[in-house]
């Protein structure tokens, strides 16, 4: 059995689709250089989850810097469990932000967001549950790997 010591102070991101927390790691900047301890664990048995299988983040210190926002464009059931003195403070499901800035980019190689670097990618949640570009309308496809 694997075991990874439970967290004083920080967070927990919880019931993420396997295979993709290294993605949103990425988005998260959880992958650049931070004096947080982060513990990733793949694979994880899910009885939640329909797949069988579940990936979590755990994060000890300092969180603030996360841009939290980005986990429920990733995955909507994703859970965020806070903890401060060893003890479960609050857990909730992030909404869906209404709209990313600068978190992904437009794939439309004629999209102006593209074209020119000053301009920011911004995308906005449309009423089909997809997030479109507000300058060339390209759908976003959701693939955190």
């Amino acid at each position: 059995m694997l075991n990874i010591d439970e967290i004083q102070n920080g967070i927990v991101i919880d019931h993420i689709k396997a295979g993709t927390a290294i993605g949103l790691m990425e988005l998260l900047g959880i992958t650049e250089k931070r004096n947080a301890t982060v513990a990733l664990i793949q694979n994880v048995r899910s009885q939640k989850n329909p797949a069988g299988k579940k990936d979590i983040i755990k994060v000890e210190g300092d969180y603030s810097w996360l841009n939290l926002e980005v986990m429920a464009y990733v995955d909507p059931d994703i859970t965020l469990t806070v903890i401060e003195n060893g003890k479960v403070i609050r857990k909730e499901h992030p909404q869906r932000p209404k709209r990313l800035v600068n978190i992904v980019k437009c794939n439309n190689p004629r999209c102006i967001s593209t074209i020119e670097e000053a301009c920011d990618q911004i995308f906005e949640l449309s009423n089909n549950g997809k997030y479109r570009c507000i300058y060339c309308e390209q759908e976003l496809q959701v693939k955190p790997e």
